[in-house]
C-alpha cells in the first residue's frame, strides 16, 4: 500500500513527478528563451514568441487525443505511458543541443509534443483503474497523485531556472531531459505494481480490428502529413499570407470546432443508450469549463511569467531570483494544500460539493486571483512591485486548481464509457490544450495593453464562467446520478 492506497499509485506518482519536472522546468524557460536579446537566446518579439509558446503547450495537451485512441486502440495505456516518456526525454536532450539554425530546439518541442501526448493521458487513466470501486477513495487518490504532480513542478522549475537563467539555457533544458530519464527507469521497475491495469482493452485485440485500427492510424498520419505540406507550400507560395500568430489563432477556431463536432458524434453515434449520452454531454460541459480555466491558469508561464521579469523586484538579499523560479509558489501551495483538500472531500461525505458546483468555486477562485494580480499592476508605473502580489495570485490560483482540476480527472475517468476510456481523458486534456492556446496568445497583448486591463478583463470572463456553473448545478447533477 502507498498511504493506504493501490501500492501501484506510488509507480504513477513518480512517473507523472519526474514527466512534469521535465514539463514545468522546461516551461519556465521557454518564453524567457524566445524573447532574449542577450545571452544567445532568439530575441524574438513578444507576440511571436506568445505564439510559439502557445502552439507549443497547445500541442502537449492536444495529442492527447490521438494518444488516448492509441492506447485504446493499438497499445494499451502502459506500454503507451512507457513510450511517451522515452519520446519526451529524446525531446529534451534534443532542445539541449545547440544548433544555428534553431533545428534541434523545434525537434526537440515537436518529440516532447508527442510524447507527452501519449503519456499524460494514460497515466491518468491508470490511475482511475486502479480504483474500480469508484467513491471517494478514488477522488483522494487523484488527490495525491496530483500532489505527485506538483512535487515535480516545484522541482523542475527550481534547477532548470537555476541552470539556464543562471548559467546556460542548453542546460537547463538538459536538466529537463535527465529527470525524464529517471522517471522512465523508475517505471519499468514498477511495472508489476500495474498488472491488470492499463490493458489493451478485450475489443481491440482480434487480429481484424487490430489490423483496421493500424489502417485508420496511418491514415491518419498519411492526412496529417499532407495537410502541412499543402499548408507549408501555400505559403511559401505566396497564395496564403499566414504568420505565427495568426497560425494559432486559427488554430483555436478548428480545435474549437473539431472538439464540439467530436462531442456530438460520439453523443449521437456511438453512445449506446441515454445514460452515456447523459455521461459524455457532462464531460462535455467539464471540458468548456476546463478550457476557461487552464486558459487564465496557464497564464502562469507566459504573461505571468514576463510579468515576474519585467514588473517584479525578484532581489532577495542582494541576489535576483530568477524569474521562472517564482512559478514554483503554484505547485508548493498544492503539496501544502492537496493533502488536505483531499482529506475534505472524503470527511464531508454525503455533504459533498457536486462537480458543478467545485468546477464554479474553482473558476472563481482564478478570478480572484487576477483581480488580485490587476490591482498589484496598477502600481507599475511607480516602478518593480513587490512579489507577494504573484504569491496571493497564485494562492487563490492554487485553491482554485485543487477545487476543479483531480475533480476533473476523476470525474472524467468516472463518466466515461470504459470502451472510451482513454479518448474521453484524450478530450479533457484537449480542453486544456485549447485553455493554454489561449492563455499563450494573451501574453502578445503584455505589450500592449495597460496589464491591468489585461488581467481584470481575465479575472471577468472566468468569474462569469464559474456564476453559470453554479447557476445550473443541479441540472448538471441530475446528468451525473448514478455515478460515485
Amino acid at each position: 500500500m502507498f498511504f493506504g492506497h493501490p501500492r501501484g499509485l506510488a509507480t504513477l506518482f513518480f512517473t507523472e513527478m519526474w514527466e512534469r519536472f521535465s514539463y514545468y522546468g522546461m516551461r519556465g524557460l521557454l518564453i524567457l528563451y524566445l524573447t532574449d536579446t542577450v545571452r544567445g537566446g532568439f530575441g524574438l518579439d513578444t507576440p511571436t514568441a506568445a505564439a510559439i509558446y502557445g502552439l507549443y503547450v497547445f500541442g502537449v495537451y492536444a495529442l492527447a487525443l490521438p494518444g488516448g485512441w492509441i492506447a485504446d486502440r493499438l497499445v494499451g495505456q502502459r506500454a503507451a505511458v512507457l513510450y511517451g516518456g522515452i519520446i519526451i526525454a529524446l525531446g529534451h536532450f534534443s532542445m539541449a543541443v545547440p544548433s544555428v539554425d534553431g533545428a534541434t530546439f523545434y525537434l526537440g518541442l515537436c518529440l516532447i509534443v508527442v510524447g507527452t501526448g501519449l503519456l499524460k493521458p494514460n497515466v491518468s487513466a491508470i490511475v482511475g483503474d486502479l480504483y474500480p470501486e469508484g467513491g471517494a477513495r478514488r477522488d483522494a487518490g487523484f488527490s495525491i497523485f496530483y500532489m505527485g504532480i506538483n512535487i515535480g513542478a516545484v522541482l523542475g522549475p527550481t534547477i532548470c531556472s537555476f541552470l539556464g537563467e543562471g548559467y546556460n539555457w542548453h542546460l537547463g533544458f538538459a536538466a529537463a531531459g535527465v529527470g525524464m530519464t529517471a522517471g522512465v527507469i523508475q517505471y519499468v521497475a514498477g511495472k508489476s505494481h500495474l498488472l491488470g491495469c492499463g490493458e489493451l482493452p478485450e475489443a481491440a485485440r482480434p487480429q481484424e480490428i487490430h489490423a483496421a485500427s493500424v489502417r485508420q492510424f496511418l491514415t491518419g498520419m498519411g492526412m496529417v502529413v499532407a495537410l502541412s505540406i499543402a499548408i507549408f507550400l501555400l505559403n511559401a507560395g505566396g497564395l496564403i499570407t499566414l504568420t505565427l500568430v495568426s497560425f494559432a489563432q486559427v488554430t483555436g477556431v478548428l480545435i474549437t470546432a473539431v472538439s464540439i463536432a467530436y462531442f456530438a458524434g460520439v453523443i449521437g453515434f456511438v453512445c449506446r443508450d441515454l445514460t452515456e449520452r447523459k455521461r459524455v454531454f457532462t464531460i462535455f460541459l467539464l471540458f468548456v469549463g476546463a478550457a476557461m480555466f487552464w486558459s487564465g491558469f496557464e497564464q502562469a508561464g507566459s504573461s505571468l511569467n514576463l510579468f515576474a521579469r519585467d514588473f517584479t523586484d525578484r532581489m532577495i538579499f542582494g541576489w535576483e531570483v530568477p524569474a521562472s523560479m517564482l512559478q514554483n509558489i503554484n505547485p508548493t501551495f498544492i503539496i501544502l494544500l492537496a493533502p488536505v483538500i483531499g482529506s475534505l472531500w472524503v470527511r464531508l461525505g454525503s455533504r459533498n460539493p457536486s462537480i458543478p458546483i467545485k468546477f464554479g468555486l474553482g473558476l472563481v477562485l482564478l478570478g480572484v486571483g487576477f483581480l488580485v494580480l490587476a490591482w498589484g499592476a496598477q502600481f507599475v508605473a511607480d516602478g518593480q512591485v513587490s512579489p507577494m502580489w504573484l504569491v496571493v495570485t497564485y494562492f487563490f490560483h492554487t485553491v482554485g486548481e485543487l477545487c476543479l482540476s483531480p475533480v476533473g480527472l476523476s470525474s472524467t475517468t468516472k463518466l466515461s464509457p470504459q470502451r472510451l476510456q482513454g479518448q474521453m481523458m484524450g478530450i479533457w486534456f484537449m480542453g486544456a490544450a485549447l485553455g493554454n492556446l489561449i492563455a499563450g496568445l494573451a501574453a502578445s497583448y503584455i505589450d500592449t495593453l495597460p496589464v491591468a486591463e489585461l488581467f481584470s478583463t481575465v479575472a471577468m470572463i472566468v468569474i462569469a464562467t464559474g456564476a453559470l456553473f453554479f447557476m445550473f448545478a443541479i441540472p448538471i447533477r441530475k446528468l451525473t446520478a448514478g455515478v460515485s
